[in-house]
């Protein structure tokens, strides 16, 4: 009888939990919901927007070189010296301590306006740094959303994973019931009660892990969510895969979308821009300047000890590298080896990101598999486990046949969780591959 007092009390807290949680529920929080406050909120994003924002920031043709550079100079130099002149009557004339300074300030201007075209190649690759930043920052929230959905999803799991452990100790209540009911009237032995309790707390014990678990999960959501880790929601309880995606499409789509082979097509552009670069060092730089200059100079020991001037001053400048120890020759020379391998990371990458969609692919189509057949065992392990429990009711089947059936029954519904967040997986990965990622 202790053993049905305390199957009781048990019942009586947990209606009692669900009543407090009722009154407290958390709050429903969509995929879509949590997608947008991640793109909103997380730091991760917000770091490859900013970048991004800098990148575009340089495209300038002031950066790349065009442009003059004007700066206003002042320069004030003094001395103190000893001075002993001989003057050409043979007369000495001695200064001691005499004091020099001279005063030069005004605007100046310096403009490069030929070298070697690399000013046309800085532009063009400030350009292409800017296409690389986009691709990293849209990849960024690719990732991002993805790894959203993934979590959230693998909650829906956890709490079907949940929802199933507690149907599994509802029947091991039911079962401990009946074997303290039989032990009352003695067709059964306290073994039998013993071993219910025993598989009571098993189940018990498995149902704190998985709550453990989810708990664990959630904090992961929050913090990709960057909101208080300790806030508590809910999430959808059915998982919905996409089974219409065809491999020679994604295949297709990701030559031209996928963030991967974009980016190391415009390092290979890059690669090319930087031979031009260093090719532009056989040309020659022609310069123009100019300025206009006040001067005030005292020299207490010349003609004029006092002197005041201002005016334009302009000019050119020209130089050409004639040799520089066959340094451009090997800069060329390490360019051109920069291109090939550009040039052989473009196929890698594309070979790398097929045999990834090819994996995730079969990853799918075996994950759907799977949760066909799942179905299909869960039916018929749920019709196995009513049969084994109304044969236990009536004494012709034992316990362990009983907890074999119950086994059987969580194992097939684990498997068909698992093959349903597999497949939601895959399908996730693949579409983040092909910048095709949406939320329904």
């Amino acid at each position: 009888m202790k053993y049905i007092k305390l199957t009781c009390c048990l019942c009586c807290c947990l209606a009692l939990t669900v009543t407090v949680s009722a009154q407290n529920a958390p709050a429903y929080l969509t995929l879509k919901d949590a997608v947008e406050i991640a793109l909103k909120n997380n730091y991760n994003i917000i770091l490859a927007k900013n970048n991004n924002a800098i990148a575009q920031n340089n495209v300038t043709i002031g950066n790349a070189g065009f442009l003059p550079v004007v700066t206003g100079d002042l320069t004030q130099t003094n001395s103190r010296q000893h001075i002993e002149q001989t003057r050409s009557d043979g007369t000495v004339n001695t200064i001691p301590n005499a004091k020099n300074s001279s005063l030069s300030y005004g605007p100046n201007l310096n403009w490069t306006i030929f070298n070697g075209f690399s000013m046309f190649a800085n532009y063009d690759q400030l350009k292409q740094l800017k296409e690389l930043s986009s691709v990293s920052s849209r990849d960024t929230i690719l990732a991002t959303t993805a790894d959203v959905i993934q979590t959230y999803y693998d909650l829906t799991n956890q709490y079907e994973q949940i929802k199933a452990q507690n149907g599994a100790i509802a029947i091991s209540h039911t079962q401990l019931k009946y074997a303290s009911d039989k032990f009352s009237v003695g067709t059964a032995s306290r073994l039998d009660v013993l071993n219910a309790q025993v598989n009571l707390n098993t189940d018990t014990a498995t149902l704190l892990t998985l709550q453990q678990q989810f708990k664990a999960s959630k904090i992961r959501l929050n913090q990709l969510l960057v909101r208080d880790l300790q806030t508590d929601f809910t999430v959808a309880d059915t998982i919905v895969v996409d089974e219409k995606l065809v491999l020679g499409d994604i295949i297709a789509a990701a030559q031209t979308q996928n963030p991967a082979i974009i980016s190391s097509q415009i390092n290979k552009r890059i690669a090319d821009i930087n031979l031009k670069q260093v090719q532009s060092s056989r040309y020659p730089v022609v310069g123009v300047n100019g300025g206009y200059a006040w001067t005030n100079s005292h020299t207490p020991a010349g003609f004029t000890q006092m002197q005041d001037t201002h005016g334009l001053n302009y000019g050119v400048t020209a130089s050409i590298n004639i040799f520089n120890g066959f340094n451009q020759s090997r800069r060329e020379r390490n360019a051109k080896i920069q291109i090939d391998n550009a040039t052989v990371d473009v196929k890698q990458t594309r070979l790398n990101v097929e045999a990834q969609i090819s994996n995730l692919y079969v990853s799918y189509l075996s994950g759907l598999d799977l949760v066909k057949l799942g179905q299909s065992n869960v039916a018929i392990a749920k019709r196995n486990l009513d049969i084994s429990l109304d044969k236990y009711k009536i004494g012709t089947i034992t316990p362990l046949e009983i907890r074999e059936a119950q086994r059987n029954y969580l194992a097939a519904q684990s498997t068909f969780f698992a093959a349903q967040y597999q497949s939601k997986v895959a399908e996730i990965t693949l579409k983040q591959i092909t910048n095709n990622l949406t939320i329904q």
